[in-house]
């Protein structure tokens, strides 16, 4: 009996690695997130048992409640599958839930998967590093724990790409306090929607215009020299909005 925690990419079935699509087409069961797309949700098997466990506005479940599942099932049936959107041991709570059911002395394996902090910038053209634009990468959330921010201030560097997931709701403060930290307001911006999707969105402007840009989540922000790039998209975009000159 093991509980698998399967990164399921940045919602394209074709970028799961092969170990998660055989998991997902002989699972018991599947707890899974709202996010999930329907193309990847498609090639669980006819026969398992779903759990949707997905965060959205007026309905909520607690984190401690999905580790008390994980563990209930993780004891009932032989393969549980926790499908998490991305990598799940990016922003996803996979070291959460690995830790409790350790604890419970339920066995856990994690099936990595792409992360869209790197693969929605990739399918936009964009590299996060590029010689002469950028020396380095910083992945952050925009949101945090309940009771916590992340200062943004402090990630104000031109040197190095800065990439925010699930920033969309926090966007007008994040840009304030980059331009705060000393970040130039031009400093071009790339902002991904639904990235590998067939309705992937690119959209461009600078810093300064970030906040009141009309951006729907999930959404991946790109911030620095190298949003400005677009080297050979690796998959058709439904829409490219140039918003600043």
């Amino acid at each position: 009996m093991t509980v698998f925690l399967v990164g399921a990419g940045p919602g394209d079935p074709e970028l799961l690695t092969v170990r998660a699509a055989r998991l997902l087409a002989a699972a018991d069961v599947v707890v899974h997130d709202r996010l999930i797309s329907p193309e990847v949700m498609a090639l669980i098997g006819p026969g398992a048992r779903l759990h949707d466990v997905g965060k959205a506005p007026g309905l909520s479940h607690s984190q401690e409640r999905i580790n008390e599942l994980l563990v209930s099932l993780g004891r009932r049936y032989g393969c549980v599958v926790r499908l998490k959107g991305g990598d799940p041991f990016v922003f996803g709570r996979g070291g959460e839930e690995a830790v409790a059911l350790g604890a419970e002395g339920v066995a856990v394996e994690v099936v990595a998967g792409i992360t869209s902090a790197f693969a929605g910038p990739l399918l936009a053209g964009i590299p996060v590093t590029h010689r002469g634009l950028s020396h380095g990468v910083t992945v952050v959330t925009g949101s945090a724990v309940p009771g916590a921010t992340v200062d943004f201030r402090p990630l104000a560097n031109p040197d190095v790409t800065l990439v925010v997931l699930m920033g969309v709701r926090r966007r007008r403060i994040i840009a304030r306090e980059l331009m705060e930290g000393g970040l130039d307001p031009a400093t071009p911006v790339a902002v991904i929607e639904r990235a590998s999707s067939d309705e992937q969105r690119v959209l461009r402007c600078a810093l300064d215009e970030l906040g009141p840009l009309s951006v729907s989540a999930p959404a991946v922000l790109v911030i620095g020299a190298v949003a400005a790039l677009e080297l050979g998209r690796v998959a058709p975009l439904a829409a490219s909005f140039a918003l600043s000159s």
